[in-house]
């Protein structure tokens, strides 16, 4: 088989003998004329996408933020690609492997919506991030700033370069219910002096949900002479936004999560023209210093992840960016405005719907989240993961697209039940 042969039957994969999937490509089209918002409550809608999941009886699964496994449809596609590589073999890893990564980088750039030398393909938020924390120039007295919200391995790698290089972490704490965009702002520049480098800030707090002002902090910072580090583990293919809109110099994501791409996939953003000042994670054959793809080196890796990348942006942009932003923000609030009265009850995420989306975390006083996530599991057969730190108590609980609102009305008498 041929390269222009095997590039043909990657988009020909054939689903005819699959009526759920035909079903979702026949209502997203009959639904075309309702908005995002109308269409976040047509739960008719939402249960043929739910249709298209294979899901675990056992347990009501929200904890869809390490990862959201694949619908069937992605997952055939998944499976298809292994089969062919295995075929192909060494003919395949030598011929077209690095030509088709360039192509699912440039279909995600054009999601991303920038351009695509400033976009790479890694294998997760933590490679992205990471390569960029490590890859600055750092010179002893440097100063990074950073949230203690943010994920632990990008703060394990800022305490390292403390270590190798002597630089200075500064670390803020943004509150769980901010009273303005200013406020939040106004913590990372008073933690900005002339000695700091590089600030990092979370697009989507992983572990509250809250949505930070990042085009504002990059605007300040910038002011300040000062580059920005986007974490958007939680934020790509769950919020629709384009990268240059934000104006930052760096943007990290996994694909695992929102985009539902098989594990093994993430994006790294570098603005065009800065490439050049990072240094990489492993020694590149490009010796080009403003080719973004020096910084793309990891070996023999598995390509039928990113031949699946394709895949999992039809299947999104199927379902439509803002009716899946809208959903998830809908079941969201359909659980959280539930309980946030109740007063044994914490919600640990911003009411206002400007600063949250399908994320949310709640706690109950006086009792561990570890224990919380234990009684959810063995008691109500609801799946959580406990957060117990940075100012938050509580259980994540983030809903995917299949979830229901019955699933939900099952947590939200589980909580008023413990609380």
């Amino acid at each position: 088989m041929d390269k222009r042969t095997f590039l043909k039957n990657l988009g020909m994969f054939s689903f005819s003998g699959l009526p759920l999937w035909q079903s979702l490509d026949q209502v997203a089209h009959e639904t075309a004329h309702l908005s995002p918002m109308d269409l976040a409550h047509n739960e008719d809608f939402w249960e043929t996408v739910r249709g298209g999941y294979r899901l675990k009886p056992d347990y009501i699964n929200l904890e869809n933020g390490y990862y959201c496994f694949l619908p069937q449809e992605i997952l055939e596609h998944y499976i298809a690609h292994i089969r062919e590589v295995n075929y192909q073999g060494s003919y395949y890893m030598r011929t077209v492997q690095w030509e088709n990564k360039r192509k699912m980088a440039a279909k995600l750039s054009e999601l991303a919506g920038c351009s695509p030398e400033e976009l790479i393909i890694t294998r997760n938020t933590t490679e992205s991030l990471d390569l960029v924390i490590g890859g600055v120039p750092w010179k002893a007295g440097d100063e990074a700033v950073m949230a203690e919200q943010d994920y632990g391995s990008m703060l394990n790698m800022f305490k390292l370069m403390e270590k190798k290089h002597g630089i200075v972490n500064k670390i803020i704490s943004v509150p769980n219910h901010p009273a303005s965009d200013e406020e939040i702002v106004n913590l990372y520049a008073n933690a900005i002096t002339e000695k700091t480098r590089l600030l990092m800030v979370c697009h989507m707090i992983n572990i509250t949900g809250q949505i930070l002002p990042v085009r504002k902090i990059c605007d300040m910072a910038h002011a300040k002479g000062v580059e920005v580090l986007v974490d958007g583990a939680h934020a790509f293919a769950h919020l629709n936004f384009s990268i240059s809109d934000l104006n930052c110099d760096y943007y990290g994501a996994s694909l695992h999560k929102w985009l539902s791409v098989p594990l093994g996939a993430g994006i790294l953003y570098v603005r065009k023209g800065k490439a050049s000042r990072l240094w990489p994670l492993l020694a590149s054959e490009v010796t080009d210093q403003n080719d973004i793809y020096r910084l793309n080196q990891i070996g023999t890796h598995p390509v039928h992840t990113d031949l699946t990348i394709s895949n999992s942006i039809d299947f999104y942009l199927k379902i439509g960016r803002d009716r899946k932003e809208e959903r998830l923000r809908y079941l969201q609030q359909y659980w959280t405005s539930r309980v946030r009265t109740l007063p044994h009850v914490l919600v640990n995420t911003p009411e206002d719907p400007k600063r949250h989306a399908g994320i949310g975390n709640v706690g109950i006083k006086g009792m561990k989240p570890q224990v919380l996530a234990e009684t959810l599991l063995n008691k109500y057969k609801i799946y959580t993961v406990a957060i117990d730190g940075a100012g938050v108590q509580g259980c994540r609980i983030t809903p995917n697209l299949y979830t229901t609102t019955q699933e939900l009305d099952t947590f939200v008498d589980a909580i008023k039940d413990l609380g």
